[in-house]
């Protein structure tokens, strides 16, 4: 009977049957457990995510009060998350559990991280840790395995706003030609000197028609009021904006000291009287170094601990009287690209020559701007207060 081999394969049919289903088994519950991960992970990603935008809403809270509560969103959210999928292989405790659980809480933990954005900014970091269990088959249980915890971590990052800090000189054209009308009518009066080239040669004496037009020295300054409102209304505070401008016509006129805000500014800009002719070479130059002194950063450094952007906006109306004037004007012009100053150039109803320097001094060609008429020039200079004083918010991860 011992050398009968008669029932052998069933005996090993017998033997390696377990081991055959359980290998079915495992790769079924294989399966399972990365469709089981990948679900959780877009689960703690929507939820680290949903923690870090409410975060920056909550200003009306405390601190302590605000983490609370966006730890509850957080697991709130997974909660829905899970119970809106299918839950085939998922412990029921795991699957069911509500935020106030036991359970939840060694299945799931949120931990919420703050820093400082600037002076008076929050950045906050929101860590979601995703456990689930994964019951296993009864096929893999014949192995000896009845279950396998899985886990997923996501990690979202939000700032409250926070505004950049800059400086920016203004280089103002106030030459003679600023004085002549552009193709808006002033509504506020009936009549007035319309000044033109070719009639120039009148002023001051010009006899006034009817309708009124606004002047570009007009359109210049509400222009320019429009940017600092929006400046203002980014920095209500004074707390990162800094200004100052400079007029020119035949020469350089007295250059405005940086100051916090924009006050000084506007009321240097709103003085302005359009004579003479033009010559911007030494006024950008007064405005690069005014804005480039280390007392910026320093100054910066002292009230909001930041290191401002740089900011120049060069405006004319024409053409430098002279053309070592344009030679002078473009190597400032590249000395404060070479360090890193924002320039923007706004050219207004301007001649070819007059456009081709602002093209050359401007940053990049986005940072040019050619204005045709005054609702031109106000467009450009409020696109230009949009940029400078956007402010950072964001999300990632």
């Amino acid at each position: 009977m011992l050398k009968d081999r008669g029932g052998n394969f069933g005996i090993m049919a017998a033997l390696a049957a377990p081991l055959v289903l359980g290998a079915g088994g495992v790769a079924v519950d294989l399966a399972s457990m990365m469709t089981m991960k990948t679900r959780m992970q877009d689960e703690a990603d929507a939820a680290a995510l949903a923690a870090a935008s409410a975060l920056v809403t909550m200003t009306s809270t405390t601190p302590e009060k605000a983490k609370e509560d966006a730890t509850k969103i957080a697991l709130n959210f997974l909660k829905a998350q899970s119970a809106a999928t299918p839950t085939d292989g998922v412990s029921k405790s795991a699957a069911a559990a509500s935020v106030g659980d036991t359970d939840t809480a060694n299945r799931a933990t949120v931990d919420i991280a703050e820093s400082a954005n600037g002076a008076t900014g929050k950045i906050f970091k929101v860590t979601v840790l995703n456990k689930q269990t994964l019951q296993f088959n009864a096929l893999t249980r014949l192995l000896g395995q009845e279950s396998i915890a899985i886990e997923t971590r996501a990690t979202a990052e939000s700032a409250t706003e926070s505004k950049n800090a800059l400086s920016m000189y203004l280089v103002l054209d106030r030459s003679g030609s600023m004085a002549w009308k552009t193709n808006t009518p002033n509504t506020a009066k009936s009549s007035c000197p319309n000044y033109t080239e070719s009639n120039w040669s009148k002023y001051p004496n010009l006899k006034a028609t009817s309708p009124c037009y606004v002047t570009k020295i007009d359109a210049l300054k509400t222009a320019v009021g429009d940017l600092l409102k929006q400046l203002n209304t980014a920095d209500p505070t004074t707390l990162y904006v800094r200004t100052a401008a400079v007029s020119y016509n035949s020469a350089q006129d007295t250059a405005g000291n940086m100051a916090w805000g924009t006050s000084g500014t506007s009321t240097y800009v709103n003085a302005l009287v359009a004579t003479g002719g033009t010559a911007s070479g030494n006024a950008f130059k007064t405005a690069y170094s005014r804005v480039t002194a280390t007392t910026e950063d320093t100054a910066h450094k002292a009230k909001n601990g930041q290191v401002p952007t740089k900011y120049i906006v060069f405006m004319t109306d024409g053409d430098n009287n002279n053309t070592s004037d344009d030679t002078t004007t473009l190597a400032w012009c590249d000395t404060a690209r070479k360090n890193k100053v924002q320039v923007y150039t706004v050219a207004f109803m301007a001649p070819d020559r007059g456009k081709s320097l602002l093209k050359a001094c401007a940053t990049t060609e986005a940072n040019y701007f050619q204005a045709e008429e005054a609702a031109d020039l106000i467009a450009a200079f409020k696109a230009i207060g949009e940029r400078a004083s956007a402010m950072a918010t964001r999300l990632t991860k």
